[in-house]
C-alpha cells in the first residue's frame, strides 16, 4: 500500500520517514518530496508497505502524531490523477497577426 504523509517538518529526510513506519513491518520505500529548484523539503512524502493491514496499522496509529513539533497527517495515498497533455494551440507567436507585422 502507498501512504501519503503530509505536514513533515522540512527537516525530515527520506530515512527518517522509514523510520517512523519501520516499527510497523517492512517499507518498500520512503521518500520525502524535494523542490526541483530549490532541492528542499516540500513538507510531504510517500511510504511504501506491502502489507496493508499494516499499512492500515500504521495510517491509524501515526495520523495526527506529533513529529518534530508538527502533526503529521498520514493516509492512503491516492492514484494520481490524468492531466490532459499541455499544448501550444493559439499560441503561435509567430502568425499572421504578430506584433511586429507591420511595424517598419
Amino acid at each position: 500500500m502507498n501512504i501519503y504523509v503530509s505536514n513533515l517538518s522540512f527537516n525530515v529526510q527520506d530515512e527518517d520517514l522509514r523510520e517512523f513506519f519501520a516499527s510497523y513491518g517492512e517499507i518498500t520505500s520512503a521518500k520525502v518530496i524535494m523542490d526541483k529548484m530549490t532541492n528542499q523539503s516540500r513538507g510531504f512524502g510517500f511510504v511504501e508497505m506491502p502489507d496493508d493491514a499494516a499499512a492500515k496499522k500504521a495510517i491509524a496509529e501515526l495520523d495526527g502524531a506529533t513529529v518534530e513539533g508538527r502533526a503529521i497527517r498520514v493516509n492512503e495515498a491516492r492514484p494520481k490523477e490524468a492531466r490532459p497533455a499541455r499544448s501550444n494551440e493559439g499560441r503561435n507567436y509567430n502568425n499572421s497577426n504578430s506584433y511586429n507585422k507591420n511595424r517598419y
